[in-house]
């Protein structure tokens, strides 16, 4: 069996931003029912095992860590209002949904992750999402991201040519570079390739050299400054690891706890709430397989 899982709040973006934007008059639950719909279109194309995470609250224990965190001030509040009737939606359509309060959606899927590949009875994981914070559970050709805009997969040696790196060195990396995404700006002048070159050559944070003199990367520029700007800031750069490293500690249920079976009696009238009584036709149809 292969098991997905999905990154709800990057889908509900997806679908904001994809067509339910470029129809002025269309349901105001759009993006929440396209969501479902493209979850049932991966049973349609043979799906089985199937579980979705969402950032139920924007805020999360990062919040606590670090105040420049993302807290979803800036969110649209068209996204906003959809995140709970996705949730409730996608469960009522037969699906293991994950609401997630402390944690985030990333929290969630890696725990997963963990649990299926652990199971001897499941041939790929497939994280559904193109965040590059979730590159760090990658392992090889068995646990791997799926970016369905693009309908590519990306593998063990695919993280290793986009970064630079390998998979468990994603959170260092971040650590050095940040993420404006998710609110953090990592050390000033460490940009990507520099970050990338230095941790293929020593591996994590602190296994880099005190002294620049100590370096020996091959044809990395502004050494020195590097190495001062990173001792200067080593705490913030831990901090930072912390924040962009998933936390794997969620009871997540089994693998057989995802496999969907069909829509639950209250999914017609949840499918007429979001605009597309068409779904449970879809569903039904796709359970009587």
């Amino acid at each position: 069996m292969r098991v997905h899982l999905i990154d709800g709040t990057y889908e509900l973006f997806r679908q904001h931003f994809g067509s339910s934007s470029r129809h002025g008059d269309s349901h105001p639950m759009a993006a929440a029912a396209g969501v479902v719909s493209s979850t049932l279109a991966l049973i349609a194309d043979g799906a089985t095992h199937v579980a979705v995470a969402s950032d139920h609250t924007i805020e999360s224990f990062r919040n606590d860590l670090y105040d420049g965190y993302k807290d979803g001030a800036e969110m649209d509040e068209a996204i906003l209002r959809q995140i709970p009737v996705m949730e409730d939606a996608l469960a009522s359509a037969g699906f293991v949904v994950w609401p997630m309060v402390t944690h985030e959606a990333d929290d969630a899927m890696a725990a997963a992750a963990a649990v299926a590949d652990a199971d001897e009875r499941v041939e790929q994981v497939l994280i559904v999402t193109p965040d590059k914070d979730l590159g760090q559970c990658v392992r090889g050709d068995r646990v791997v991201q799926y970016d369905r805009r693009k309908r590519e997969i990306i593998n063990e040696q695919g993280v290793i040519d986009k970064f630079g790196i390998a998979p468990e060195f994603i959170p260092d990396y971040l650590g050095l570079v940040g993420d404006s995404a998710d609110g953090f700006p990592g050390l000033q002048g460490w940009g990507a390739k520099s970050a990338s070159r230095v941790l293929a050559r020593y591996g994590h944070i602190e296994d880099i050299p005190a002294a620049a003199g100590q370096w020996d990367v091959e044809g990395l520029r502004g050494a020195a400054k590097l190495s001062a700007t990173l001792q200067a800031n080593l705490d913030d750069a831990f901090l930072f690891r912390k924040i962009a490293t998933v936390d794997t500690d969620i009871d997540v249920g089994a693998v057989d706890d995802w496999h969907w079976t069909g829509p639950t009696d209250g999914f017609a009238a949840m499918a007429e709430q979001i605009g597309s009584p068409g779904l449970m036709r879809e569903a039904q149809r796709l359970a009587s397989r």
